[in-house]
């Protein structure tokens, strides 16, 4: 079992991975430096690599390691959940040509659709032409991207990649490193190496070799079996290994730190503000470097206050509501305006709302002029929204219950738990959802212990308003 880790959560995810058996390989330059143990240059059976938006980690590569791994990232906190991706990397379809945009090709995959780019399909493409194509970069679930897709079937890695009718080619290392590393490329398959092999010793490059191999022969069985392209309806002609979306909620986020304080200066909310912008991960950096001592910021309580007032929101401001669900959609609430911002990490917005249609569960109708007035808390698991009339009368409150709060500067983040209270203009307190909540266990999208949090926190609430 062998993994390569990168992203802001390397650090952390280094050191729980290396504390449960599992081997990290190719570790960055700055991680190598600190840690005591020597990281080798060999193969990985699984890519840890942090998403685009900081907001968690794709876990990628043979089905037993992503396994392994997703064991221990589960165990990070109870607002840790995960997502297997229905077109994982590596995998090959038959696919169907549905749209041709700017820069590429949408296709039907059978599975779901992904991005064909004009650069990566040596034939011009149209709607309804058929296409072999492979997945090469997935795409999380709570973003609005497709899985990038590629026309050449391969067997991609840090140290070489395999590609399926290719020539073998070299990079600095030369063409004779066939002639030193003790495996053969399969026939009908040429080897390119990347520039980590440089630092590869011959036996790990032999052995990467060899794994490819297995890899190659199992795809040409499966495409030796398949129906050829033109035929039938798009589907999967050969499976890939096994691609799963992690997303970490702020306990989780807050935990990673105590476990990378372990190895290193680690601030308080460290994975918290490095998830909210490429700026403040920058100052985050900054302020570790100046600390003489490791953990010497550890007991100070996350300064949500100096944040906001560096990155933002900031009042005046506006910001959006991340919604995300426990099947790991994400939904974008609208934008708001931002009324407040206080020390404690409460943030007031208010939307105008439009008329038509009526609000969740409250019952009554939405008309021209209805303002709604969000309070956000850092790291409360709720949040109570309050419906007001154009003259200012309450028509109702609707109080979401979720994963704690994360208020980023564009943006407020949590995952609903489904099970929420609302309270009537007249006084009447109601709980509702908890049969979508109960039905979310049920698929496996909410652990038990995150459902029983939910429905305690619900509890109180409801309690609270009567």
């Amino acid at each position: 079992m062998s993994v390569r880790v990168r992203g802001i959560y390397a650090t952390a995810l280094t050191r729980l991975l290396t504390d449960a058996g599992v081997d990290v390989v190719q570790a960055s330059g700055p991680i190598a430096a600190r840690f005591d143990d020597e990281f080798a240059v060999a193969r990985a059976g699984a890519t840890v690599e942090t998403t685009d938006d900081g907001q968690g980690v794709g876990v990628s590569g043979d089905r037993e390691t992503v396994q392994r791994v997703l064991g221990e990232l589960r165990g990070v906190g109870r607002d840790t959940l995960a997502w297997a991706d229905p077109l994982p990397e590596g995998a090959v379809y038959a696919g169907e040509v549905t749209e041709t945009l700017g820069s590429g090709a949408v296709v039907d995959c059978g599975d779901g659709e992904g991005f064909l780019p004009y650069s990566n399909s040596d034939d011009r493409v149209e709607t309804g032409d058929r296409v072999q194509v492979q997945v090469v970069d997935g795409a999380a679930p709570w973003t609005d991207g497709r899985p990038v897709l590629d026309g050449t079937v391969a067997v991609r890695g840090e140290l070489l990649t395999l590609s399926r009718g290719g020539t073998n080619t070299a990079t600095a290392t030369g063409p004779a490193m066939l002639d030193v590393v003790a495996a053969d490329p399969r026939e009908g398959w040429g080897v390119s190496w990347e520039a980590a092999s440089d630092d590869a010793g011959f036996d790990a490059l032999a052995a990467a070799l060899e794994a490819a191999n297995e890899r190659a022969a199992a795809i040409d069985d499966a495409l030796g079996a398949a129906e050829p392209v033109g035929e039938g309806e798009p589907r999967r002609q050969a499976d890939g290994g096994r691609t799963t979306w992690v997303w970490f909620g702020r306990e989780s986020r807050f935990a990673l730190d105590g476990t990378r304080r372990q190895v290193t200066t680690t601030m308080r909310g460290h994975h918290r503000v490095k998830a909210g912008s490429r700026s403040a991960s920058a100052a985050v950096d900054y302020v570790e470097a100046l600390c003489d001592e490791p953990g010497s910021d550890a007991e100070t309580d996350f300064p949500f206050a100096v944040t906001a007032r560096q990155f933002g929101p900031q009042t005046g401001g506006s910001l959006t509501l991340g919604h995300g669900k426990p099947d790991g959609r994400l939904i974008t609430l609208g934008r708001a305006d931002v009324q407040s911002v206080d020390p404690d990490g409460t943030v007031t917005v208010e939307r105008e709302m439009s008329a038509g249609g009526s609000y969740d569960a409250l019952g009554v109708p939405k008309e021209a002029g209805d303002v709604a007035e969000t309070k956000l808390k850092e790291g409360r698991w709720w949040y109570p929204t309050v419906y007001r009339d154009s003259e200012g009368a309450t028509k109702g409150t609707y109080v979401n219950v979720c994963t704690p709060v994360e208020i980023f500067p564009d943006t407020a983040r949590y995952v609903d738990l489904h099970v929420d209270v609302v309270k009537h203009a007249d006084g009447t307190v109601e709980r509702v959802d908890d049969d979508e909540l109960d039905a979310a266990v049920a698929a496996g999208d909410v652990p038990e212990e995150l459902a029983e949090q939910a429905r305690s926190v619900a509890a109180a609430v409801a309690s609270a308003l009567s």
